[in-house]
């Protein structure tokens, strides 16, 4: 375990479990401003179950059991024991090294071969309350392949949690929660200005977003004013009767893969790179 300060807030991290940030806390009160993660979820071995973790070299599903590449069909194997497809690329199954640490700042890189050789960067730091994540990935194989990134935060739910975060269009989804196609947002999804979280199921992903999303946390006495670049995209994961929700900044939408001009993947030639920043300011109410 890895832990960082500022003068506002304190953060622990575990590099081996696939690069994760575990808790993100106010030093004054111990308030969550992460989905607060006990020593169960800890031990579990499962990023799913900490704080966040980074989506390298896709974010979220992929369909028909591989994808095209210049060089022709990569082939996918399922690699979640909870979902039937191909999910979230493989960084976050991997320990992750620590290349440098100071008390407010770490770099964490992991080399992949699977599903081709790539590395990948996670630059983390706090400064005055504010949470910066740079997430980076280097495409290493001979062979040009489409890239992806993306992090996955999980925030607490409570029920007074509002957020904003403005969206031109939703994509529909189908059983195996994959995208049939767009639509306008409904009125419980609408995000344009503070709204409450929806009672109902959503795991949908809006696009033609500014980056921009604050998040209110009335009982715990904060809100969250975060701003993604590199993602013009987010997912939005809203479990029934959980403590928790999900928005994901990405640079993709979900099976993109397959969608007609393969919208926010990158082509990478090797050496060549692609980039996410996502920021989180923490402000009292």
């Amino acid at each position: 375990m890895i832990e960082l300060e500022d003068n506002l807030t304190h953060l622990t991290l575990s590099p081996a479990v696939g690069g994760s940030i575990v808790n993100w806390t106010v030093r004054a009160t111990g308030q969550p401003l992460l989905r607060h993660n006990d020593e169960q979820a800890i031990h579990s071995g499962l990023p799913g179950k900490l704080g966040c973790y980074p989506l390298v070299p896709w974010s979220n599903r992929v369909a028909k059991g591989g994808f095209d590449n210049p060089d022709g069909w990569l082939a996918l194997k399922p690699n979640s024991l909870t979902d039937p497809l191909p999910i979230h690329g493989s960084a976050w199954q991997q320990a992750w090294q620590v290349v440098s640490q100071s008390a407010d700042e770490v770099l964490l890189a992991v080399v992949c071969d699977t599903p081709f050789a790539y590395r990948a960067e996670q630059r983390i730091r706090l400064s005055d309350g504010a949470l910066r994540i740079e997430l980076r990935v280097t495409h290493l194989a001979e062979k040009a392949a489409w890239h992806g990134v993306g992090l996955h935060p999980y925030f607490p739910r409570r029920s007074g949690t509002r957020l904003q975060a403005k969206a031109a269009q939703v994509w529909m989804s189908d059983a195996s929660k994959l995208p049939t196609g767009l639509a306008p947002v409904p009125g419980e999804w609408d995000f344009q200005g503070l709204n409450t979280l929806p009672e109902g199921l959503v795991d949908n992903g809006f696009c033609q977003w500014d980056g921009y999303c604050r998040i209110e946390q009335p009982e715990l006495g904060y809100a969250l004013e975060c701003q993604a670049s590199g993602a013009d995209y987010f997912l939005l994961y809203c479990p029934p009767g959980l403590e928790f929700f999900c928005i994901e900044p990405v640079s993709h939408p979900v099976n993109a893969h397959h969608l007609p001009g393969r919208p926010g993947l990158t082509l990478l030639e090797q050496n060549q790179s692609t980039h996410l920043n996502f920021n989180l300011k923490y402000r009292p109410l």
